[in-house]
Formats: structure tokens, C-alpha cells, sequence
């Protein structure tokens, strides 16, 4: 059975790609086959192959499936503003349920975990009253929620988990991701993550310190896969 879930962040650039990326390589390490989907992506790069995302690029790396580049990212747009914008400068019209199919084809594969991972944040705009929330929401999937810790992420963080249970989806766990360098320390960081841990509805998997190499694999070792790997997909 594929324990499928689908990863937001508290906002824009808090790491959710290399959240993501650490959490497959940690389950990888664990002996699991692993999958993970960028279903819209935007900045992507004009290629001899067509546009490719740095971050779809990254999952397709981390993960143990070997899947078409399309599966991964089926929406990809070059200007890296937000995807409705980018969406409809391009003349497309991203669809929800496309995509939802897209997504429930992996799902089918034989992957034991699967990571669909968001754009931005939470409630992030795809077309005139479509939001890339209504992707988990009509798969009914757990979701994992990125906090890049900085001032002001408590607020965003507890936002974004009401948000996520308003909808009606579980919080299945959330990261501390310490994406900054070393001079933007979050003041007080323990006292934070501590509040954090206290006020958000849903284990931590794991803090991750900053880390200029950006290499995941180093991420991997500060997650905990068991509060994932014991709830239902």
C-alpha cells in the first residue's frame, strides 16, 4: 500500500524541496521504495528536452521510482512568479482534476511512500477559483507542513495548519526548517520551536539546520519517519 501525502510550507522559498527530498532519502534509507510528484511547478528553465524546475529535477533525484519527467511535473512555467499569473501569460489553464489524475496514476504504482509536494503556500491560486489546495482536498490526503523558521512563522504556521484542517485534511506531521544562513538566525529559536511543538496540532518529524551545501542527504539524518510511517495513507 502507497502511503501518499502531499507537502505545503508556511509560504514561498522555507524549503520544501529539500524537506522533501531528506524525508525520501531517509525513507529510502529505510529500505522503502519512494515516489514524488511536483504537479506544478513554476521558474523553470528552457531546455533541448523542454522547461524542467530545478525542485522536480531534485525529486526525481531523490527518489527511488523512475518516473518520466512529466509524471512529476505535468504543469511547468517558466517565469518564477506565482503559477496563475505564470499560468495565464502562457495560455494555460492548469486543471485540477488532470491533475488529481495524474497524481492517483503514481499512486497506483508500487511505491511505498509517495510525496506530492505544493507550490508556495497553503492556498496558493492555480485558475479563477481553483486553488492548488483543491489537489489534496479531492485526493483526500495527510499533509506535511514545512515552517521555515523565521520571525513571524509561528503566526504562519498556525494559520496554515487551520487552514489545512478546514479543509478537512489531517496534519500528519510538520519540519523545522532553518533555511536562512547564519546571520538571519531566528532570535530565540529554541524558545520558538519549543512554542511551536506546544501549539501545532501534529508531531515534528524533525528539525533541519541550516545547510549551505543544500544537500538532503545530510537533511535525512534529523528526520523521524515514524509518526508517518505508523498513520494510514
Amino acid at each position: 500500500m502507497t502511503r501518499s501525502f502531499f507537502v505545503t510550507g508556511t509560504n514561498t522559498e522555507v524549503g520544501k524541496t529539500y524537506a522533501t527530498a531528506a524525508l525520501l532519502r531517509a525513507a529510502a534509507d529505510r529500505g522503502l521504495t519512494t515516489a514524488a510528484l511536483k504537479p506544478v511547478a513554476s521558474g523553470c528553465e528552457a531546455t533541448p528536452d523542454g522547461l524542467r524546475n530545478s525542485d522536480a529535477l531534485t525529486l526525481m533525484e531523490a527518489m527511488t521510482q523512475d518516473l518520466e519527467y512529466q509524471q512529476v511535473n505535468p504543469v511547468a512555467l517558466e517565469p518564477a512568479i506565482a503559477p496563475h499569473i505564470a499560468a495565464m501569460e502562457a495560455g494555460k489553464r492548469p486543471d485540477v482534476s488532470r491533475l488529481v489524475g495524474v497524481c492517483r496514476g503514481v499512486m497506483s504504482g508500487k511505491a511505498d511512500l509517495l510525496l506530492i509536494e505544493g507550490a508556495g503556500g497553503w492556498r496558493v491560486p492555480l485558475t479563477p477559483g481553483r486553488f492548488l489546495s483543491d489537489l489534496p482536498k479531492e485526493m483526500e490526503l495527510p499533509v506535511i507542513l514545512v515552517v521555515g523558521m523565521e520571525l513571524g512563522c509561528i503566526n504562519h504556521a498556525l494559520l496554515t495548519a487551520e487552514a489545512i484542517r478546514r479543509d478537512g485534511l489531517a496534519l500528519a506531521g510538520w519540519i523545522a526548517n532553518f533555511v536562512r544562513g547564519p546571520e538571519a538566525d531566528m532570535p530565540r529559536a529554541d524558545a520558538n520551536l519549543m512554542t511551536l511543538k506546544a501549539l501545532l496540532p501534529a508531531p515534528c518529524l524533525g528539525v533541519l539546520p541550516h545547510d549551505e551545501s543544500g544537500d538532503y542527504r545530510k537533511g535525512a539524518l534529523h528526520l523521524d519517519l515514524d509518526p508517518l510511517l505508523s498513520s494510514s495513507s
